[in-house]
């Protein structure tokens, strides 16, 4: 098997297992193999084969976790996102954990109380989403 086909099946590889991890980092891995690939049916050598990919590769997550750094959310923009910050539920009571179930648009949440609040009944505002649970402070 030629150089250029190892590279070719290893792209696909590492696409495969960016559609499995959904980051964009192996892409970038990927694009770095596509350039070696191409740089041996260029008819370069093993050594700047690898180069290619390192560089490519390499430069190219580099620059991704650049940009994704720069597209890290506001405050104001994470509240733009999630309508919920900031809506009012009604919390019967809390369980020694520190967490309950509250209705919020027609559906059972799983909240938990924000760092320096009191685990109190009552009204409470949704402050943060923590994956799928919603972190509550006492109004």
């Amino acid at each position: 098997m030629s150089n250029a086909t190892m590279w070719w099946v290893l792209s696909g590889v590492l696409v495969a297992l960016e559609l499995v991890t959904g980051t964009f980092y192996l892409l970038m891995l990927s694009l770095g193999a596509v350039a070696a690939a191409l740089t041996a049916m260029a008819g370069y050598g093993l050594t700047s084969q690898l180069v290619v990919a390192a560089v490519v590769g390499g430069l190219g997550a580099v620059l991704l976790g650049q940009w994704r750094k720069r597209q890290a959310a506001t405050p104001q923009e994470a509240q733009d996102q999630h309508l919920d910050l900031g809506a009012t539920v009604m919390v019967e009571a809390w369980d020694a954990q520190g967490t309950t179930r509250v209705l919020h648009r027609g559906a059972a949440w799983s909240a938990e109380l924000a760092p320096g609040q009191s685990a109190a009944p009552g009204a409470h505002r949704i402050q943060a989403i923590a994956g799928n649970r919603l972190v509550l402070e006492k109004i």
